[in-house]
């Protein structure tokens, strides 16, 4: 525990070994930096390091075209099974864990999946042998989500289980399950494993997305518009938008939230709020039990509209409210102040006269914020910075670029050399399932 160079310096001082065995990783920056200065000291002390691949993640790669076929033959290559426990040369001394309070932390207070390898299994085979049914219907309320969607996330993150467990037990279920129906779900599951890895191949094929647009066109479009008032309401769950606010509170306990959910809290903070993802997506990351760096910041650019090839998303709260939360059950379980509130007014508090805000025991402005933003106001303003930004030449000429490099493409090769016209591409991804990529 410590320093990585430096502890890995101390055992092989203890031990005198002579291989690093490791996974890869496509982290961020941090672990990034991490990794090359562990290699150079394996250089300088002769210590040969061994990545072993744990995703479909190609590192090296030149361009798109071919990927889902390696990604397939990775996915089927078998397992390895060990046989027995392993012994070490020599005990180690293990240091206690650290604690929040030793790290300068406060308490998370978050309700945590269990963790482990052995909870990993079992929540795998509850998907595949009874809860996946109704996956692809579960999907988009956080209600149904919440048991419906595999909850393997956190898991494959950590790496407690494996990608191609996940991918050979799922297939394995599909083809010896006499149900038809579980069949038919765990098919739309088993797609959504290739676009995990899809989308953590973007940031180790062009790392800077962590920190820069997608499209250079878009810099300056919300940098300097920052509004930090409208940022910690976000964050608290206090914008006055009750699906927003309830989404946000309830990541922020539990740790998870589903994908639709998710893509509705980056879509209001950056078009309702005009909020830059970068500083969005940092608050999310650390909220998070399955904080994913690849397919973190490329979704937080997709859904912010700044990657110049996807459709954007422009959620609106108060449909999604109704749409996801029709009887309000997920609204009142996590916005107490609106537990009384007449259902009709649920999704739009605001609209309550004194009389019904009385009856609630919820005034409007003191019990529970008033819309921080006038909805149709705020998605005017956005409709028009993003569409008349994409119009201009030099979007449509770097969205071909974006499109070559990042593109989703099954087969075919690569453009011949030849520069796109100066049309935007449709891209693959604007028709990306609105699944579960954080499984």
């Amino acid at each position: 525990m410590g320093n990585a160079v430096a502890v890995l310096a101390q055992l092989q001082r203890e031990v005198g070994f002579t291989h690093l065995l490791s996974h890869e990783e496509t982290g961020a920056a941090w672990s990034y930096a991490r990794d090359r200065q562990v290699a150079a000291w394996c250089n300088s002390a002769r210590i040969q390091w061994q990545q072993f691949t744990q995703t479909g993640v190609i590192r090296g790669l030149r361009n798109r075209s071919g990927w889902a076929r390696r990604w397939q033959a990775r996915m089927d290559e078998p397992l390895h099974l060990l046989d027995g426990s392993f012994t070490a040369a020599l005990p180690l001394d293990q240091p206690a864990l650290p604690t929040l309070a030793s790290l300068g932390l406060s308490p998370h207070g978050k309700t945590l999946q269990a963790a482990g390898e052995r909870a990993a299994r079992r929540t795998l085979r509850s998907f595949v042998q009874m809860r996946g049914y109704g996956y692809r219907k579960a999907l988009s309320s956080p209600l149904s989500a919440e048991e419906g969607c595999s909850r393997l996330s956190p898991h494959l993150a950590f790496g407690t289980l494996s990608l191609r467990t996940v991918h050979q037990v799922t297939e394995v279920a599909i083809r010896d399950t006499p149900e038809r129906d579980l069949a038919y779900a765990l098919r739309g599951f088993a797609g959504r494993l290739r676009w995990h890895c899809h989308f953590m191949q973007k940031l180790e094929d062009e790392p800077g997305i962590e920190f820069c647009n997608f499209a250079r066109v878009c810099d300056g479009l919300r940098e300097d518009a920052f509004n930090n008032d409208y940022f910690e309401a976000w964050c608290a769950g206090r914008t006055g938008y009750p699906m927003v606010d309830a989404c946000m509170r309830s990541l922020r306990v539990t740790g998870w939230l589903n994908f639709r959910m998710r893509a509705m809290l980056v879509s209001f903070a950056s078009y309702h709020l005009w909020l830059h993802w970068r500083q969005t997506g940092l608050f999310l990351a650390r909220q998070f039990l399955d904080y994913e760096p690849g397919i973190h910041w490329s979704q937080m650019q997709m859904q912010s509209g700044t990657t110049g090839i996807n459709t954007l998303r422009m959620y609106s709260p108060t449909k999604q409210a109704l749409d996801q939360d029709p009887q309000g059950l997920f609204i009142r379980r996590w916005v107490p102040e609106l537990a009384k509130v007449p259902l009709p007014y649920l999704a739009e508090p605001w609209k309550m006269d004194p009389s019904v805000q009385h009856m609630a025991g919820c005034r409007m402005g003191v019990d529970y914020p008033l819309p921080i933003v006038d909805d149709k106001a705020a998605m005017a303003f956005a409709k028009g910075r993003m569409y008349e930004l994409r119009k201009t030449p030099q979007a449509r000429m770097e969205a071909a670029d974006v499109q070559e490099k990042h593109g989703s493409r099954k087969s075919g090769l690569p453009p011949s050399g030849r520069r796109r016209k100066a049309k935007a591409p449709r891209a693959p991804e604007a028709a990306s399932p609105q699944g579960d990529l954080f499984a």
